[in-house]
Parts: structure tokens; sequence; C-alpha cells
């Protein structure tokens, strides 16, 4: 029973280790990456070294499949904690007097805006870039200014120019 509990932390912490990786990977992270991918490796060696010596016990491989799915789980709700990034919200609203606008940017966020057209009439929509630390909140001022706002976000790999950016490179924002 030892054997098997160690296997399954073993393997926890791995693919916890993995996911992180992979996702800061993805973020751009890539030293932060590498240096976790060392700590990652030996664990996994470890832990496959267990099971494989330990073959003909097959709790030992239950483990360790079990073990994989739940660093997975671990991994991505430590990626959520993280919050890495920026997003991009698109934001499309009836409010084409722009009261939304103002208040949002009043909160601190950048917004490019513009009329549009919709099925039933003009619509106002923004575009919103924000750490994704702040997503959440930016949603909730969303609703709170209007309930029915038509909402998409998209993840920002690269960002370049503009007014926000430089507030980002000053540390100016949200404060």
């Amino acid at each position: 029973m030892k054997m098997v509990l160690i296997i399954f932390a073993i393997n926890v912490i791995y693919v916890t280790f993995y996911t992180v990786r992979l996702i800061l990977t993805m973020k751009g992270y890539r030293w932060v990456a590498a240096g976790l991918s060392v700590i990652e490796i030996v664990i996994y060696v470890v832990g496959l070294g267990l099971v494989l010596d330990n073959l003909n016990q097959i709790q030992n491989l239950v483990a360790y499949a079990i073990g994989y799915g739940t660093g997975v789980i671990i991994g991505s709700i430590i990626e959520e904690k993280l919050a890495l990034g920026y997003v991009m919200v698109n934001v499309i609203t009836e409010d084409i007097e722009r009261k939304m606008v103002r208040v949002i940017r009043e909160n601190g966020y950048g917004i490019t805006d513009w009329e549009a057209n919709g099925r039933d009439g003009s619509r106002h929509a923004m575009q919103i870039l924000t750490p994704k630390k702040y997503e959440l909140k930016l949603y909730m001022l969303i609703k709170e200014l209007d309930p029915k706002a038509f909402i998409i976000t998209y993840e920002a790999r690269n960002i370049h120019g503009g007014f926000w950016v430089k507030q980002v490179r000053r540390g100016k924002l949200f404060r």
C-alpha cells in the first residue's frame, strides 16, 4: 500500500509540473518553463522507475494512471490561480451613448470602441485588453453596466504598441 501511495503522489507532482510547464511555454515564459522541466524530468524518471520495477502489481499501474489524471486537474487549477498573460475582451452592447466606455476607462482598462450594426439595429462594440488576473473583475463590471452585453474573450499572445502597452510598462494600471 505504501508503494501505491508513493507512485500516486510522484505522478501527481510530475504531471502538475508538466501541465504548468506546458502552459508557461505556451505563454512565452521559456526560461521559467525550462527550469521547471529539470525538476519535472527527475520526478518522472523516479516515478516511472518505481512502476516498472513493480510492474507485476496492477495497483501500482492504476495509482500511476490516477495520479496522472489528478496532476492534470491540479496543474490546471494552479494555472488559473497564476492568471498569467493577457486577454482581449470583445463586447457588443446597446449602449450607443458610450456610458459603458467611460466607466470602464475610469476603472483603468484600455478600450478601442466603434459603432456597429446588429440584427436589431445600432450597437456599440469594444475591444478591451486586460491582464488575465483582472478578467473576472472586468466581466463583473460589464455585466453590472449591461446584463445583456455580448462578451467574447480571446487569449492575447503578442502585444505591441498603443497607449495600453506604455501604461503596463510604467506600472500605472489599476492603481
